[in-house]
């Protein structure tokens, strides 16, 4: 049976949630937003990470490759052909200087229950619990393993929030809502064509399933990831805040503003981060306008940051 993958599970995790968390990462989502800072979540197969500033040009890996993904010149340089690479993992467990990783590893429910149960005692001195966060961890396949896994941990008394950007068929909410105490729910931008072009997809699903949440009765913090520039003007939030007016129920909203800590991982899976230098920083200025213009619209529990 096919099982989804988890690329990273982040344990003392405090801004993904209320209180002390464990946040497990799955690979696989629908959407391609230009600004990701965490790339290697987009495929769900597990994928080869290199750190090519790190290889000293030993060889073991050309030994280890199976699949004659890696090879070396005359001159030592070590060459990486990614159409070749399956992941298979071999190379790491040879590079003596850690520059190759695996992002993608297969567990059980149970096992993934059980490493989360480890810092139970903080979540409940802390009032946190476990994040299940992606990529997308609603497009996981298949999605009887996220159901269990978040059944699982509820009736252990574990908190389960779902860390989503609201790109699925509805009926994956309705199956994991009964074990679900927070959405954290992404609005990106509400411009159908801004939201194709930077997001790469339409939004009208993301919009519908949240209303239906709310309609619900979800606990729903609303997340906004904010770009300067790009979706983070007057029109931008006055669009959101009168959405929200028609009906949507939120406990919270967090302003996320936009780095580039994922930068890195791009030169890692032989991408190219922003090559237009487009995305920036909102200042701590506009983000404070932008709380204020919640809180005068009457949304008083708004939050810079996670």
């Amino acid at each position: 049976m096919q099982v989804p993958a988890v690329f990273n599970i982040q344990k003392y995790s405090i801004h993904d949630g209320d209180g002390i968390r464990t946040t497990i990462f799955f690979k696989g989502c629908p959407l391609h937003c230009a600004w990701c800072h965490n790339p290697e979540s987009q495929n769900p197969n597990p994928e080869l990470l290199w750190m090519e500033e790190k290889c000293t040009g030993c060889g073991e890996c050309v030994n280890a490759c199976r699949q004659t993904a890696v090879s070396r010149t005359e001159l030592g340089k070590i060459l990486f052909d990614r159409g070749k690479c399956t992941a298979c993992g071999e190379c790491t467990e040879w590079c003596l200087a850690n520059a190759r990783e695996t992002a993608g590893k297969i567990y059980t429910v149970e096992e993934l229950v059980e490493e989360a149960e480890k810092d139970s005692m903080f979540y409940e001195q802390s009032g946190g619990g476990v994040t299940l966060s992606g990529g997308e961890v609603m497009t996981a396949k298949p999605f009887s393993y996220v159901t269990e896994l978040a059944q699982r941990l509820c009736e252990r008394g574990t908190s389960v929030y779902i860390d989503t950007s609201g790109c699925v068929e509805w009926a994956r909410f309705a199956a994991v809502l009964p074990y679900t105490d927070t959405f954290l729910y992404d609005i990106k931008a509400m411009n159908p064509q801004k939201h194709r072009q930077y997001i790469g997809a339409d939004n009208q699903l993301i919009l519908e399933n949240l209303r239906r949440l709310s309609d619900a009765g979800a606990r729903i913090y609303l997340r906004l990831p904010l770009v300067h520039g790009i979706n983070d003007s007057e029109e931008d939030i006055d669009a959101i805040i009168q959405f929200l007016k028609t009906g949507i129920h939120t406990a919270q909203i967090n302003l996320l503003p936009y780095h580039n800590t994922g930068k890195s991982k791009y030169d890692r899976l032989g991408r190219v981060y922003d090559p237009q230098g487009l995305f920036q920083v909102p200042a701590k200025e506009q983000l404070e306008m932008i709380a204020g213009r919640f809180r005068q619209n009457g949304f008083a529990n708004v939050k810079i940051g996670g």
